[in-house]
């Protein structure tokens, strides 16, 4: 898939490739041997300042963060909240151990901040795309996950890529959901364009872009939620002016006292 826009003569260019074939991930598997091996089945070039966006669900499941069901006790309080919601009273009690804060338990829908800072569905526990009977957690450290992905892709194409962990997040004020980064590892997660001028001469004061966050998203297009398709490649961002280097998706977290919605 190509994304393009330009002006002129100049045409900014992003190319998208969908990686399919992978096996069933399981605790322990070696995700960027895995990734490296679907990159030259797909007979793909990969160069310097390529991001691979990868799903979190094999994230989670290479790092054994997963429950099975029948070993969670539910708490009183997540039988109480299970009969209000009709949710599964072992998956409100995963969420209930995930969660820092619940941020709002209302109309079937719990919504809670996991102890990484992120404000989401659920805590981020999620019972799809995996086996019957078993949930998956977040990685306990998603950012860690992706340096270490990056450092076997970079050694493995023997050149310099950047990673991308990504999982779909909701909206506030908006239908459907989109993927953000979650985790990130060799590219600076904002393009600020703060102090700039624009065409007109009008000095930009705010505008501070989420590339992790529109990258993620744009590879979900050829990823997909039922297609088998947990990693794409997105070649051309260096080319469009982001920052190949040392990033964190903490980056992307607004600060609490900067919040106007806490």
């Amino acid at each position: 898939m190509s994304i393009n826009a330009g002006i002129g003569t100049q045409v900014p260019t992003l190319r998208l490739a969908g990686l399919p074939g992978f096996p069933e991930i399981k605790p322990g598997d070696d995700l960027a041997a895995l990734v490296v091996r679907g990159v030259r089945r797909a007979g793909l070039d990969v160069t310097v300042g390529d991001v691979f966006v990868i799903t979190q669900k094999i994230v989670s499941k290479a790092e054994g963060r997963l429950a099975r069901l029948d070993t969670i006790e539910p708490s009183a309080i997540a039988r109480q909240w299970s009969t209000a919601s009709g949710k599964d009273p072992r998956v409100v009690e995963l969420v209930l151990r995930e969660a820092v804060r619940i941020v709002r338990m209302d109309r079937g829908v719990l919504i809670a901040e996991t102890r990484h800072g992120f404000v989401c569905a659920n805590a981020g526990v999620d019972t799809s795309n995996v086996p019957d009977g078993w949930a998956a957690l977040l990685p306990e450290d998603p950012d860690a996950s992706a340096r270490r992905i990056r450092d076997g892709l970079s050694a493995g194409f023997g050149c310099a890529v950047a990673v991308i962990v990504a999982d779909t997040f909701g909206r506030a004020w908006r239908e459907g959901q989109t993927n953000v980064a979650i985790g990130l590892a060799g590219l600076s997660p904002i393009l600020d364009y703060r102090g700039q001028t624009d065409p007109h001469g009008h000095r930009l004061q705010a505008t501070a872009i989420a590339v992790a966050d529109e990258l993620a998203a744009a590879a979900e297009l050829v990823m997909g939620k039922t297609r088998g398709v947990p990693v794409a490649v997105v070649t051309g961002a260096a080319d469009l002016g982001l920052v190949i280097g040392d990033g964190s998706a903490r980056e992307l977290r607004r600060r609490p006292e900067e919040d106007l919605f806490r």
